[in-house]
């Protein structure tokens, strides 16, 4: 039985990740870290928290209070989601990704460090899992081999540089300290509970209230991608069964363009709306409610600054060591994101007005219109 620290868990990743872990390990006891910023949203941890597992609104940069609570849970686990991983507002304000992705992992560390390692109730069987992303190695062009975990770091935005750093102190860590540490450089996530400023939930709800879906440059740019459960399921192998110091590749086998995942979401949307009166009733502003394609909202903008062409990820570690595949192909899972969002109503448009806020305290809000593009 495992005692689980978990950060950044009231953000989509993490909070999933959470409701995954909660079914499949049923005795463990968890702890989640969550500071409360824009992104992350109690109301996604909805149905899981109980005595089993509690939350505390933290910073991960309160290094003493992150000790109290290793010490005080005798929490023997770490997994570490918390960072910020908004490229655009890594663009416009990386002030905040150098304080979030890089002293708040090192801080992480260093309390890590001192219960399990340095105090008398040294935990022996520890584990720091780190989270991080694809994005640390860079892009690719459509020749190139699929990133593996020894393709050289170079990345290209604020929020890149930012992972990795904070990877190479999760590294410098084991090698320096002897911590027990594992970490996982995933692909673009997807499923329920996806901020509306990314690419997915922000087609979807656009679509419904008819504005236009800006795309980047030519829409041509390539991601993996990968469900949201099938990545806590490679988390899961890795923190089992993963080799102490070790990187794993986590992602979909699954690579789509940005203007084809735009186009299959538009096709889908059209046919849900030609399925459901009720969908044409509540949503009279999408084009399909009126007879038209969703895609007329098409638009193309300037691309943005250090725009990565591609990324794909190689998994045959994971796979070969650990025996990961995904298990759920792109095919059901966006179909299934698809009709989770158009289930959910009030909790996007909770996001979008920033009453999702209320209830924590937070007088911050989300932006009135939806920030970002393909």
């Amino acid at each position: 039985m495992r005692r689980l620290l978990v950060t950044g868990a009231a953000g989509f990743i993490g909070a999933n990740f959470v409701r995954y872990w909660r079914e499949t390990h049923e005795a463990d006891f968890i702890v989640i870290v969550d500071a409360l910023t824009y992104a992350g949203n109690k109301h996604n941890l909805a149905g899981t928290l109980d005595d089993q597992c509690i939350f505390v609104q933290m910073d991960v940069n309160d290094t003493a209070g992150i000790e109290a609570l290793l010490r005080d849970h005798k929490l023997d686990t770490i997994v570490h989601f918390a960072a910020e991983s908004h490229v655009d507002r890594s663009i416009t304000g990386p002030d905040a990704f150098l304080e979030a992705n890089i002293m708040g992992t090192h801080s992480m560390l260093k309390a890590a460090r001192q219960v399990w390692q340095v105090e008398e109730q040294n935990v022996d069987n520890h584990r720091f899992h780190h989270v991080s992303t694809d994005e640390v190695y860079g892009t690719l062009s459509m020749s190139d081999p699929a990133f593996t975990e020894k393709t050289a770091y170079a990345p290209n935005s604020p929020y890149s540089a930012s992972k990795a750093a904070s990877d190479f102190f999760v590294r410098a860590y084991h090698h320096t300290y002897g911590m027990n540490v594992t970490t996982s450089n995933c692909s673009n996530n997807y499923g329920p509970y996806h901020f509306p400023e990314k690419l997915i939930p922000l087609v979807i709800i656009n679509i419904l209230h008819g504005k236009s879906l800006p795309i980047y440059g030519d829409g041509k740019n390539i991601r993996d991608w990968l469900y949201v459960d099938d990545h806590a399921l490679g988390i899961d192998l890795v923190i089992q069964n993963g080799r102490v110091g070790e990187t794993y590749n986590v992602g979909g086998l699954n690579e789509w363009t940005n203007i084809d995942i735009v186009s299959l979401i538009c096709t889908l949307v059209d046919k849900r709306f030609s399925q459901s009166a009720e969908l044409r009733d509540s949503y009279p502003q999408c084009p399909a409610a009126q007879g038209e394609e969703s895609e007329s909202l098409i638009t193309y903008v300037t691309d943005r600054a250090g725009h990565d062409f591609r990324y794909a990820i190689d998994a045959t570690l994971i796979q070969e060591e650990l025996g990961y595949e995904p298990k759920v192909t792109f095919e059901v899972g966006i179909e299934k994101t698809l009709d989770w969002y158009l289930a959910n109503p009030q909790w996007w448009q909770a996001v979008l007005d920033g009453t999702y806020r209320d209830e924590d305290g937070d007088d911050g809000c989300a932006d009135a219109e939806l920030r970002g593009a393909a």
